[in-house]
């Protein structure tokens, strides 16, 4: 063993002890592992700042990008409602459709950012149908880890280990080459799920301190601006672009209330349509110029000009136990002229409201408005004895009118990546642009989407990768393996590669798996005398799609606390499962790219 090698692995040993105690943050260590290497001699500066300029890292930080398009135009959470409408009232049938939908969502996207999506929307699912909510997340979370088994793009293990087999030399991978992989993989696990799951432990969804001020819907009037693009439009287009919660509860035109009007009936300027709708789309309502809340428009102007007081906003008051305001309607109060603040809408706890129009409804205990007003002064209305206290409101602007636009974006990338019209990278990144040149998502959005940490944990260890391939030092693992392998058969081997990755990826992350073990398996492959390809991939499948521990994947930690699971509950499941991925996962690769039996043969 030269010097050289022994100088790699101790800054091989290094990193990993840094990356496993997680002393400093896993971009830090990636940084220090990067500089090491150039210090010590053993890679160029060029070639160790070469990961920044890598295709894994410009796809990853341009799918966080497309990511948050599809999330801020509503397609996700449209997608969440279809799933909990088609999951039935059943366990079987619930797991039976969200598996295979979350897998097919976290293909496209990534999978931390639909499990923590679909958490809150499995855990109400749950509650309303009382099913056990831990018999829905884990399933869930392990469809999402599946999820990236089907395109090259949705890991960044496959775009690492990619990145290898060119650079070996082989042919490059396509956007769906391991595909045939991945809807095996999630076959599998959805009928393993549905046998299991009564292995795991039966807590039902409850209520959390939160959902006391969680507004589902709350009445609320909007209006037609003078400039509005839905002047002389029918109020069906309307409720379309606004979703199923956007519930329209009467329609004033000229300050009288109309019920001649319906749905097939044009929006006319200054049309003030009193509604019960979802804090998403009130927030919503804050990107369309052309309509906007009715007391805001009115009153808005009496809360102040603003000027040094930052941007107005909007919060949550609770009616406080004994409040003067108890018995009182909010047109009564004149919030606006008393107070510099604007009451926006209403929301009553499992009641409906008497009046329809919220500004001639009694207050009670426990009421909650929603306000309008600049901060300083919400600040002064904070302490005053009527409002128990003040919350964050809740609701999240959706630009829904542009989730075609979003979709279609979404579409066109995915087609040029897929028929290598365009390179991958360079297909992405016109994606992620075409997002923010459209608004789908703001920049500012955009920028704070990309996790920064994941880019630069890539571009620092793809030099790791360089490094033990040019010191030799994977070569000589590869001929150590060579040696104890001899004789086996290639699906034992590509088996050993998968358990390895997958005992390997519950301490390191699945794209710091892949760039320690890739270039093992690529020289085991050389050696061997057999296409790299199928090597590299097991073990890159072996670091994203193995559940020993609930540690391995960072979708399993969101659900720890709302399933209510212990250590165990991850091991009893994901043992056998792992197993039985990795056996599948083998003989897919050997049929694909060995030409191997696709069936046994007895």
């Amino acid at each position: 063993m030269t010097i050289e090698q022994l100088t790699f692995l101790a800054i091989l040993a290094g990193a990993l002890y840094l990356f496993v105690t997680e002393k400093l943050r896993v971009d830090v260590t990636a940084m220090i592992t990067l500089l090491a290497l150039v210090v010590t001699g053993i890679l160029d500066s060029k070639r160790a700042l070469s990961g920044f300029a890598s295709e894994p890292a410009i796809i990853v930080a341009s799918v966080f990008v497309i990511s948050a398009g599809l999330a801020a135009t509503g397609i996700t959470e449209k997608i969440g409602e279809w799933v909990s409408k088609l999951g039935g009232n059943g366990e079987l049938r619930s797991i039976a459709v969200v598996m295979p939908i979350v897998s097919a969502m976290a293909a496209f996207t990534h999978h931390v950012m639909v499990t923590a999506m679909m958490v809150p929307i499995l855990s109400k699912f749950a509650r309303q149908k009382r099913l056990s909510v831990s018999r829905l997340l884990m399933p869930m979370s392990l469809a999402a880890s599946l999820g990236t088994t089907l395109t090259l793009v949705s890991a960044p293990a496959f775009l690492l280990a990619n990145n290898m087999i060119e650079r070996s030399g082989a042919k490059s991978l396509g956007i769906f080459s391991v595909t045939p992989i991945g809807i095996a993989l999630v076959l599998m696990a959805t009928a393993y799920m549905l046998l299991m799951r009564f292995v795991l432990p039966k807590h039902m969804g409850e209520a959390d301190d939160a959902d006391m001020f969680r507004l589902d819907r709350y009445r609320s009037e909007l209006v037609i601006g003078p400039q509005s693009r839905w002047a002389t439009r029918p109020l069906a287009e309307l409720k379309v672009a606004m979703g199923k919660d956007f519930e329209v509860v009467g329609w004033l035109r000229d300050d009288v209330l109309r019920d001649d009007l319906t749905d097939t009936s044009p929006l006319s300027r200054h049309d003030i349509l009193i509604v019960d709708a979802s804090p998403d789309h009130i927030a919503s309502l804050q990107a369309d110029r052309g309509i906007d809340l009715n007391a805001v428009a009115r009153f808005g102007l009496l809360a102040g000009d603003g000027e040094g007081e930052g941007q107005p906003q909007l919060v949550q008051a609770v009616v406080a136990p004994g409040s003067e305001f108890i018995g009182r309607s909010t047109r009564e109060l004149q919030f606006a002229q008393r107070n510099g603040v604007v009451i926006a809408g209403l929301w009553r706890r499992g009641a409906h409201l008497r009046e329809q129009r919220y500004a001639e409804e009694r207050l009670q205990e426990g009421d909650l408005l929603v306000l309008w007003g600049y901060p300083s002064r919400l600040a002064e209305l904070a302490s005053h004895q009527g409002i128990l206290m003040l919350v964050p409101f809740a609701g999240e602007a959706k630009r829904r009118i542009l989730s075609p636009v979003a979709l279609a974006i979404m579409g066109a990338t995915i087609f040029a990546a897929a028929t290598e019209l365009l390179d991958p990278p360079l297909a992405f990144l016109l994606g992620a642009v075409a997002m923010v040149a459209s608004r789908c998502v703001g920049i500012n959005e955009a920028y704070r989407e990309i996790d920064v940490r994941i880019f630069v944990m890539i571009a620092g260890v793809i030099p790791l990768g360089i490094a033990m391939e040019d010191t030799g030092t994977a070569k000589l693992f590869a001929d150590g393996l060579t040696h104890l392998v001899q004789g086996w058969p290639t699906l034992t081997i590509l088996m050993m590669l998968f358990l390895m990755a997958g005992l390997l990826t519950q301490i390191l992350s699945d794209a710091a798996t892949t760039v320690l073990l890739g270039p093992i398996a690529l020289s085991l492959a050389a050696s061997l005398g057999l296409p790299v390809t199928p090597f590299v991939v097991v073990t890159a499948l072996g670091a994203v799609a193995s559940f020993l521990t609930p540690i391995g994947h960072h979708g399993n930690l969101l659900i720890l606390r709302p399933g209510h699971y212990k250590f165990r509950d991850f091991l009893v499941i994901g043992l056998p499962l792992t197993v039985m991925i990795g056996a599948v996962a083998s003989w897919m690769a050997r049929w694909l790219w060995l030409e191997g039996p696709f069936l046994p043969s007895f």
